[in-house]
């Protein structure tokens, strides 16, 4: 059992697989991380506030990626996924491509640097975290637990 976040603008006891035109890193999904205070920048980029705070318990049954470095094959999917390719695990589980890496992702898929200039930029500052919940099926590993205003948001 592990404790995970989600930064929203609500309360969300339900948590549903969310289809965006906007592509993340791992594909549509249900986003949470291990770290609180990520979880909390999240919240932050709304009007409203709200730290969702979940038990996560992996069930057996379940096709789970995770990528525990930032390697070639972590970058490799984060493109195929920001390009709208589909994959087929359950959840999928590493490190986020937060905006300023992903501007050196769209610079490397446009050609404008190497593969090894976009290692050399993307050293983190901080670390990052994030779990995807891909399927309704992934979503039964998680138990709501409470949710929580963290502060003030966009102004």
């Amino acid at each position: 059992m592990q404790v995970i976040y989600h930064g929203s603008y609500c309360k969300v006891e339900n948590p549903k697989i969310v289809i965006n035109k906007f592509r993340k890193d791992f594909g549509d999904g249900f986003y949470c991380t291990l770290i609180k205070e990520q979880a909390i920048r999240w919240a932050k980029k709304y009007e409203t506030n709200v730290l969702n705070i979940y038990e996560y318990n992996e069930e057996e049954n379940l096709n789970i990626k995770e990528f525990t470095l930032m390697t070639d094959e972590w970058l490799d999917f984060i493109i195929a996924c920001r390009n709208g390719e589909k994959h087929s695990f359950d959840i999928v589980i590493g490190a986020m491509a937060d905006d300023q890496i992903y501007n050196y992702i769209t610079d490397y898929m446009e050609n404008t640097i190497t593969r090894e200039a976009f290692w050399e930029l993307a050293k983190f500052n901080y670390p990052t975290h994030q779990i995807a919940f891909c399927t309704e099926k992934s979503l039964k590993c998680l138990k709501f637990i409470d949710s929580q205003e963290v502060g003030y948001g966009k102004k």
